[in-house]
């Protein structure tokens, strides 16, 4: 027996309503980019400019597919796949860093952050574009570069070059971070 909660989401399913969340999201990251920009002026007196200009621009963006004639379901079943692995990456760092916190002493971060002096910012900011690159090959950006898994190259091939691409890169900041790449006089 399936639960009221599943048989809502399939219903919506079958109306396409989970087609159109994608086009929300693009409009409200459009709209917030064209906030903090500033284009159009101030953002309080600009509202109805910003919010047509989004939604234009979020139009354009998902109806290139139909346009072209490309299947939609592609990008659908990408982005699903991409949301729903990057929320674990997300939660799994944050939970590791509820653990580690038990562990470390009140303000360890700032004192961190002080020695590194600001190193460690961009060691965060560098460990993040690592995951976001993991988790977009990993939900299958591949098909976007027109490689499509079984179709003349060795899948295993391109994820072991990706992990030895991260794990080159996790190491080369690790050694930049704490200094030890560092010749001394």
């Amino acid at each position: 027996m399936t639960s009221v909660l599943e048989t809502l989401l399939i219903n919506l399913n079958r109306m396409g309503f989970f087609a159109f969340l994608p086009f929300l999201l693009t409009s409200a990251i459009f709209y917030g980019l064209l906030r903090r920009s500033k284009i159009f002026g101030e953002p309080e007196k600009n509202i109805v400019v910003n919010a047509t200009v989004a939604l234009v621009a979020a139009f354009m963006v998902w109806a290139y597919p139909i346009i072209t004639g490309t299947s939609i379901e592609e990008y659908q079943q990408f982005f699903s796949s991409f949301f729903l692995k990057g929320t674990i990456a997300t939660l799994t760092v944050v939970i590791g860093l509820i653990i580690a916190n038990m562990f470390f002493p009140e303000g360890f971060g700032a004192v961190l952050n002080e020695k590194l002096k600001g190193k460690f910012i961009v060691g965060i900011i560098m460990l993040g574009f690592l995951v976001g690159a993991a988790v977009f090959f990993a939900s299958g950006a591949l098909t976007f570069f027109g490689i499509k898994e079984g179709e003349g190259i060795d899948m295993d091939l391109v994820y072991s070059i990706i992990f030895l691409i991260a794990f080159i890169g996790i190491i080369g900041a690790l050694l930049w971070l704490t200094g030890k790449g560092e010749k001394k006089a």
